[in-house]
């Protein structure tokens, strides 16, 4: 007997960067969708197209499940950049088996969990590992999952892409940690969306790398925006511990973290790229000529995004 199926899907996060896209496209392929969020969505233009919005409160698993039942494919998006506030990534680790339990429960037909390339238990950062550690919760789940590893995401309102070219316009020198010869491998969100989607009509049990078509040096990369929104900062080689100061002293000026050491060393370990045969198809340099009027005009917040301003929703 074959498993009965439901126009509805879940997004985690619709609100925000990736779980937006994920939306977006769903909503594009005449789906029904209903986010799990820790926002209200009031005053967005996505939340009067989206069939529900229900909290994403880990403190009520039975309210979680109920939020799920209908839905036949969870796109889970649900993480953090970096520990703020006494939460650690251990935290989210445990929050998302809560939301993995709560699909068990509701029926949910599919997983597909947002993931990140090269997560690994025994990974070089925090960051890594703990992505690692909730991918092995998803193995074990039960649920018939896809993981899907973005690299480098960018696109419209993205946090790296926009701020640095907001500190190219604005800043007479601008600072390349060591050399710029480690490689980043860019792809748009839209395509990680895409990619999802398609992972979803795949047959389950498989780790997707989401890698755009471009593979650059982190110098290359610096190039093509100061390129493309004609900035004339003077671009310099800079000890780490100088490039890490100047993004703290940034960061006070902008009230937001700019740069972690454990995400400069992500970046400098070429961690960012995939080896496998990129599924992204819009290549960044031809996407930012096209874009470069809006780039760089306001700094884009993590912590506006992700921390201030985030409420408790109640249904």
């Amino acid at each position: 007997m074959t498993a009965m199926t439901h126009s509805r899907d879940a997004v985690t996060g619709a609100f925000g960067f990736t779980g937006r896209a994920l939306a977006e496209a769903l909503l594009s392929a005449s789906r029904e969708v209903v986010t799990l969020s820790r926002r209200s969505g009031r005053g967005d233009p996505l939340a009067p197209r989206l069939a529900a919005i229900q909290p994403l409160d880990f403190g009520q698993p039975d309210r979680l499940a109920e939020a799920l039942e209908g839905v036949d494919t969870l796109y889970n998006t649900y993480w953090m950049r970096f520990p703020r506030g006494g939460r650690t990534f251990d935290d989210v680790v445990r929050e998302s088996g809560l939301l993995l339990e709560a699909a068990a429960r509701a029926g949910v037909r599919r997983l597909v969990h947002v993931s990140v390339v090269g997560a690994d238990e025994a990974g070089e950062t925090p960051y890594v590992r703990a992505k690692g550690r909730l991918e092995a919760l998803v193995r074990s789940s039960g649920l018939a999952f896809t993981i899907v590893r973005p690299t480098l995401t960018y696109g419209p309102g993205d946090i790296l892409i926009n701020n640095l070219a907001w500190a190219l316009r604005r800043l007479p020198v601008y600072g390349i940690p060591g050399r710029g010869r480690y490689r980043v491998q860019p792809v748009h969100v839209d395509d990680v969306a895409r990619i999802c989607l398609e992972a979803a009509a795949e047959p389950p049990g498989a780790t997707i790398d989401a890698a755009g078509p471009e593979t650059l040096e982190y110098r290359e990369l610096v190039a093509l925006v100061r390129s493309a929104i004609g900035s004339r900062a003077i671009v310099l080689p800079m000890p780490t511990p100088v490039v890490l100061a100047a993004a703290k002293a940034l960061g006070v000026l902008v009230r937001d973290v700019v740069l972690t050491r454990d995400e400069l060393r992500e970046l400098m370990g070429s961690l960012l790229t995939s080896t496998g045969t990129p599924r992204g198809r819009i290549r960044l340099s031809e996407w930012l000529p096209e874009h470069a009027t809006e780039l760089g005009r306001r700094w884009a917040s993590e912590l506006a995004r992700n921390y201030r301003g985030v409420v408790s929703v109640r249904g």
